[in-house]
């Protein structure tokens, strides 16, 4: 910690930031933790989507206390951990009144890292309908910028055919405090064969592979993973692999050292998952770098070579492990997810390279998760915003500042939220999420 951090991070440091109105942080609940107060389901109408998939996670809940007229909304006698609207029938513009009923008297008595969870149907006919459910997005994102204490507001969409058993893993992951850096999010859910029978180690006995894996958000990946039960093999440079075995070594997986941009990767990866005589069930694409200047100031190889570690890279590869003829190659049901940024979403001043391939990274899974939908593979990205690690932490003080203030949650996220995240897409009862981007970001105010 440099001087300048030394003084903002003093008494007289933090009492000057709160006279400037600089947001405060608060402690967010991680890991597989549930709320610790009740959880509340309001089903505005008479579906039991949200009803069922409760039920069959084996969690207890209360009905809903509605707002009166009153200026004053009536709370709860306690505070609530949670409350899952259900609103899979909410298509017109007056059912929305409803919807606000239900999430007044929470929001005054949700406890610290506490959850709005609202559920509804992606629309197939009407301009109403089309129009509400579009509205439900704004409402979700609007409660995120306004809870407090760490709490988080996200929205399912469910396909027409999706039911309780599809959106059970995501209503598990958003409940739990693996979501906890997940805030202001949309993402949808179709229907599958799912399993809806629930562990906390859903990836034991699976064979998952990730690259850059040696040290950050990729050893934290494979930190996760193991504790899902996932075996793993650590992707990396031969340069990095004393690190490479000591993640491999904490995990009780195997090092592969493969630059991902050579011309062999994709075989190499393969050859290492047959030796070791297992079907390879997932790939993470961790493995990325930037190599930020204005793009006035860009020349062709700052530029090429990102394209090629963050992008090309991982679709070479994927052609390879694709291959039904491919032995080692990924199987049937397998999961892929690739690493996107909200750098991509957004457009970042200096990062033309680096947001050209994070941007590519979520147009890739987009398009490449109908073509892969005949063999159940599932192809979704994730998109961290301001996360603590050894790269962010040599950003200039003030900018560092900045960027972790700038969302919902005041706080930077750790490397663990965006694991946790991509440990959910890989979950089997993750069938029904497919062709997502899922920011990690706290709600970054920038990006939406």
């Amino acid at each position: 910690m440099d001087m300048l951090e030394r003084v903002f991070y003093s008494p007289a440091g933090q009492s000057i930031a709160r006279r400037a109105g600089m947001p405060r942080s608060a402690p967010l609940r991680r890991g597989r933790a549930w709320p610790s107060g009740p959880i509340v389901l309001a089903p505005l109408g008479s579906s039991r989507v949200a009803h069922h998939a409760l039920v069959g996670l084996g969690r207890e809940f209360q009905a809903p206390v509605m707002d009166t007229p009153a200026d004053s909304p009536p709370g709860y006698g306690s505070p609530v951990g949670a409350i899952v609207i259900d609103a899979t029938q909410v298509s017109t513009v007056d059912a929305l009144e409803d919807l606000r009923a239900v999430v007044r008297p929470a929001l005054r008595s949700l406890e610290a890292s506490g959850r709005v969870i609202i559920l509804a149907r992606a629309a197939e006919r009407g301009w109403e309908a089309h129009a509400v459910a579009r509205s439900l997005d704004g409402i979700t994102r609007t409660i995120g910028k306004e809870l407090l204490g760490g709490a988080t507001a996200n929205l399912v969409y469910l396909d027409r055919a999706a039911g309780a058993s599809d959106v059970s893993s995501t209503l598990e992951f958003l409940l739990q405090g693996r979501s906890a850096f997940v805030d202001g999010q949309s993402w949808r859910v179709a229907a599958s064969s799912t399993d809806p029978r629930r562990t906390d180690a859903p990836l034991q006995g699976k064979l998952v592979v990730v690259t850059g894996a040696a040290r950050g958000i990729g050893a934290s990946i494979c930190r996760i993973l193991a504790r899902d039960g996932a075996a793993l093999v650590a992707v990396d440079v031969a340069a990095a692999g004393q690190s490479l075995a000591a993640v491999a070594n904490e995990v009780g997986g195997t090092t592969l050292h493969v630059d991902v941009t050579a011309a062999d990767a994709g075989q190499r990866i393969a050859s290492h998952v047959a030796q070791r005589g297992q079907r390879l069930y997932g790939i993470v694409h961790n493995a990325g770098i930037a190599r930020d200047k204005l793009l006035v100031n860009t020349d062709a190889e700052r530029w090429a070579s990102v394209l090629r570690v963050n992008l090309v890279a991982q679709m070479h590869i994927n052609e390879v492990l694709l291959d039904t003829d491919t032995v080692g190659g990924l199987e049937d049901g397998g999961r892929i997810v690739g690493i996107s940024s909200t750098s991509g979403l957004a457009g970042n001043r200096g990062q033309s390279n680096y947001a050209a391939s994070k941007a590519a990274v979520a147009g890739l899974v987009v398009a490449m998760a109908p073509d892969l939908a005949g063999r159940a593979i599932t192809v979704n990205a994730v998109a961290p915003g301001f996360i603590e690690t050894d790269m962010t932490a040599r950003i200039p003080f003030m900018r560092r500042e900045v960027f972790r203030r700038t969302n919902s949650l005041a706080q930077g996220g750790h490397p663990a939220d965006v694991a946790e995240t991509i440990g959910y897409l890989l979950d089997p009862a993750s069938a029904g999420v497919t062709g997502q981007v899922i920011r990690v970001c706290g709600q970054n105010l920038v990006g939406a």
